[in-house]
């Protein structure tokens, strides 16, 4: 059994430079399948749910060289990698569209602290019973795909401390998001929020997972993992992916691994969300060398070797599933670092920050040219 997979995919659009320029109410008044952002520096795309890995890279990079063939024609315009105004303004709100209520609340409540750029991955789980148990043990291990996928060392040309600046100021909303034990206690606690105003509406839930649905929160079918930076590289972010599908194959088929079930606090599940809160923090921190407490035993563990651990527990299921090579890239995001700690490493020895996101956008569009040569139809805007 394989799950359905779809992306939700944020960019920031701007100059070679690595200025951010704001293009978004263009970009979706001409281009089909792009929607806007509250500030217009960033656009969004969203994949279509499929099945198997092999369309899902060409369904990730075709929207975006429709759009970067778009943005040739408005000037010298191109995709900006990070998940934060690495080089930019960081101070000024710029609005999408400013006669939006709901934006102008964000802009009120968050300013740019929710200008951000990240990847929502979706997995399908109709089941609720199952979709729950996943999200519960997802929520525990978010830590670990933030770390593999960190990328916003950078603001406003300085370097943060965070691996991964987006997490660290991104406003979680609610502040306390409890580890749902079934469906009627998410609805309970979504209307509960709704009324009390911490939430403004149902979409209104920014946590590292959360699960999801075309009527949430009554019609739910698959989880949304929140928590990742961007991941440029396509086949990086199959291969995260593809840890992510495993490890839920994995529970679906020995529902035991259940935090509830199987944790030495799971009589306690306000220590479980204590516990994955603060990991949070510690993988937006240091990433894939983060001190994080596993959440089954309470030990200490590095995120890059809890993320070996986890690798090699789930290849078998992978493997029986068919697409256990696509979990290769693993080994190299380990190996060679995420983008946030190769960005870090180039800035350590000497090179500025301007310099270091100029490099970046043209490796991110080199990167999207020899895939397409190599995988995708031509693209026609």
């Amino acid at each position: 059994m394989v799950l359905s997979k779809g992306f939700e995919v944020e960019l920031y659009t701007g100059q070679p430079t690595g200025e951010i320029v704001g293009l978004s109410d263009r970009i979706v008044a001409d281009l089909d399948g792009f929607v806007r952002e509250p500030d217009s520096r960033n656009v969004e795309y969203t994949t279509a749910p499929a099945h198997h890995y092999d369309p899902l890279l060409c369904d990730l990079l075709k929207p975006r060289l429709q759009l970067r063939q778009y943005l040739q024609t408005l000037g010298n315009y191109t995709l900006i990698p990070g998940s934060t105004l690495a080089a930019a303004d960081h101070q000024h709100f710029y609005r999408s569209d400013p006669n939006n209520p709901y934006h102008s609340y964000i802009e009120k409540t968050y300013g740019t602290s929710v200008v951000t750029a990240s990847i929502h991955i979706n997995i399908g789980i109709p089941n609720t019973d199952q979709l729950f148990r996943a999200c519960r043990l997802v929520r525990m291990e978010a830590p670990l795909f933030l770390a593999l996928s960190a990328s916003s060392p950078f603001l406003g040309n300085q370097v943060t401390g965070h691996h991964s600046t987006r997490w660290s100021v991104f406003p979680k909303t609610p502040t306390q998001v409890p580890l749902f034990t079934h469906h009627q206690h998410f609805i309970d606690w979504t209307e509960s929020q709704l009324l009390q105003g911490t939430m403004q509406n149902v979409r209104h839930l920014w946590s590292s997972v959360r699960p999801n649905g075309n009527r949430r929160p009554y019609d739910l079918n698959r989880l949304e993992l929140r928590i990742c930076d961007l991941v440029t590289h396509p086949i990086h972010l199959l291969a995260i992916t593809a840890l992510l599908e495993a490890r839920i194959l994995q529970l679906i088929d020995d529902p035991e691994l259940d935090p509830l079930l199987s944790s030495n606090f799971s009589s306690d599940p306000d220590h479980l969300v204590a516990l994955a809160d603060a990991n949070e923090i510690a993988a937006a921190t240091n990433s894939l060398d983060a001190e994080l407490t596993h959440w089954q035993d309470g030990r200490q563990i590095l995120a890059r070797d809890w993320i070996e651990e986890l690798y090699t527990e789930v290849w078998p299921t992978a493997k029986q599933e068919g697409f256990s090579c696509f979990l290769s890239p693993i080994h190299q995001i380990l190996a060679q670092g995420n983008d946030a700690q190769k960005w870090l490493v180039q800035h350590q020895q000497g090179q500025p920050i301007a310099q270091i996101m100029q490099d970046a956008i043209a490796s991110m569009a080199q990167t999207e040219i020899n895939l397409r040569d190599k995988l995708c139809e031509p693209v026609a805007v």
